[in-house]
């Protein structure tokens, strides 16, 4: 199938061979889908605090996170192209066409309508900026919107003719006004790192995950920034960046399953999605790491109960993770008690909603030991969750894998056979979803760090059909960073509200009240 060209673009990108021939086989036969055993509930496995036991875990996770690695990891290495696809339609359909059809198209006056984003086009943040650079090249955007001029404005914001806001990623666009300044969305990263991330002698270290085109421009906009939010919080921070690796890339076939072959005979590969970040992760032996995508974040007024349930998470791990380090040093120990044994396996059912099987109890002592060392020794996360209002993403489950072992997992929609009446119904069924709210515990009982890629199910992948230069494709992603990739960490569910879930997937959601 590859000649000697072929393996030496392969080695050239650090895959192994037999890692290729995975992926073909993968196209070939397809991922099987997730078996959902029913949905994760505040009856089953979703835990709620009240106010009191809230506080508790603040307090406790204030007191507990200063002596420890605290990390904030946020993966923003797309491009926001997405974001403005209504808005580049729009060029591309009335780019050669004559003003008066707009009437036509402007019938359409609903939120995410283009009409309604040159109505509120002055209460974006990038409004000032693109004003300006309108005004430099000769044009009053005002008067450009007066006169129809929408092809014109949409060329400054979108195309590098101006701010090119559709080749930046999400995290360089400004989101919020302020009276200092308008802010990035990295930048609200900035100011909730120093909230809950700083240690001891007040460092906060934060890590983004970048593309290589855009690494010079997240330095250069990062340098320019945060000796602003190092006085304004009395902080210092330690912000480095990663990028994808060649060797997490897939390659894509034909629709025959054949390699896809560029134009010059190479083979085609392409990002294998953000499940290929276990491996960033991995690569910084962190250890408390709170995970949380470039877009949801908030002007500063509504930060506080992101604050809290930020701290609330955190705090939960840490009390889990003090326990389950206790209990392993217990089964480390030559003499375990029965009492002993007894208590660790009802931690593990009831705190930690981890499946003893059946055939544990028939296990010999030693044995017995040894499946609840297993058990307890993994990576953890505490997952927030919130109530299900209709927002697209995956959401919390529990399921059985091809072991027949039942655990928690976050699984999308597109994992669920939905041809499947009792499969669908329980995704009817389902009270949260996921809103990428996680804090990770990264070592074990004795601080060594876990190597998480022993950790990841490969069989979560997903494959979808695209194309390059007119022709059908298949694509392969890797087992998704919260979904797959943690598939054998020790999971836990907590409620948080839906306040701390404000994501910016189209342009005019930053018109929505919770970003003005």
């Amino acid at each position: 199938m590859f000649s000697k060209s072929d393996i030496q673009q392969i080695k050239d990108k650090n895959i192994d061979i037999n890692i290729i021939k995975k992926q073909i086989e993968n196209f070939k036969n397809g991922f099987p889908f997730v078996t959902l055993v029913q949905a994760a509930t505040k009856q089953n496995s979703i835990i709620s605090f009240n106010k009191t036991e809230i506080d508790n875990l603040i307090n406790y996770y204030s007191k507990k996170s200063i002596k420890r690695q605290v990390l904030k990891f946020v993966p923003c290495s797309g491009a926001a192209t997405r974001m403005f696809k209504n808005l580049l339609a729009f060029v591309n359909d009335f780019k050669n066409t004559d003003t008066v059809f707009y009437d036509d198209f402007f019938e359409d006056k609903s939120f995410y309508s283009v009409y309604y984003f040159f109505k509120n086009i002055k209460k974006f943040a990038f409004f000032d900026d693109l004003k300006n650079m309108m005004s430099k090249a000769g044009y009053d955007i005002l008067e450009c919107i007066d006169s129809k001029k929408y092809i014109l404005i949409l060329e400054y914001l979108l195309t590098d003719k101006g701010l090119n806001y559709s080749n930046l990623p999400k995290a360089l666009l400004k989101f919020h006004v302020y009276n200092d300044g308008n802010r990035m969305s990295v930048e609200e990263h900035l100011v909730e790192g120093a909230a809950y991330c700083p240690d001891k002698n007040k460092n906060v270290r934060i890590h983004f995950t970048v593309s290589p085109e855009h690494k010079k421009a997240f330095i250069k906009a990062i340098n320019t920034v945060k000796i602003k939010y190092q006085k304004m919080f009395s902080v210092k921070y330690d912000i480095d960046y990663s990028i994808q690796k060649p060797s997490t890339d897939t390659i894509a076939v034909d629709l025959n399953n054949e390699p896809f072959r560029n134009d010059d005979g190479t083979l085609l590969f392409r990002p294998g999605g953000h499940g290929a970040l276990i491996e960033n992760l991995n690569d910084l032996k962190g250890d408390i790491v709170f995970i949380k995508n470039i877009d949801n974040v908030v002007p500063d007024k509504y930060k506080s109960p992101t604050y809290r349930y930020k701290k609330l998470i955190g705090g939960y791990l840490l009390k889990l993770q003090e326990k389950i380090f206790n209990y392993l040093e217990i089964l480390e120990n030559p003499v375990v008690n029965d009492e002993d044994i007894m208590q660790i396996i009802d931690f593990a059912k009831n705190s930690l909603y981890i499946e003893i099987s059946d055939d544990f109890y028939k296990l010999q002592r030693n044995k017995k030991i040894d499946y609840l060392f297993n058990k307890l020794n993994r990576p953890i996360r505490v997952c927030g969750m919130v109530k299900n209002q209709g927002e697209p993403g995956g959401g919390p489950f529990l399921t059985k894998n091809s072991s027949g072992n039942v655990s928690l997992q976050i699984v999308e929609t597109s994992q669920i056979d939905l041809n499947n009446p009792e499969q669908k119904n329980i995704l009817k069924n389902s009270t949260h979803f996921n809103p990428v709210d996680l804090v990770c515990g990264l070592r074990n009982f004795k601080g060594d760090n876990f190597n998480l890629k022993n950790f990841v199910d490969s069989e979560a992948g997903f494959i979808s059909i695209k194309s390059k230069n007119g022709k059908s494709l298949k694509a392969q992603e890797l087992p998704g960073l919260w979904n797959g990739a943690m598939a054998d960490w020790i999971t836990i569910f907590v409620e948080v509200p839906i306040i701390t879930f404000n994501p910016v997937k189209v342009i005019n959601d930053l018109l929505r009240e919770e970003h003005q």
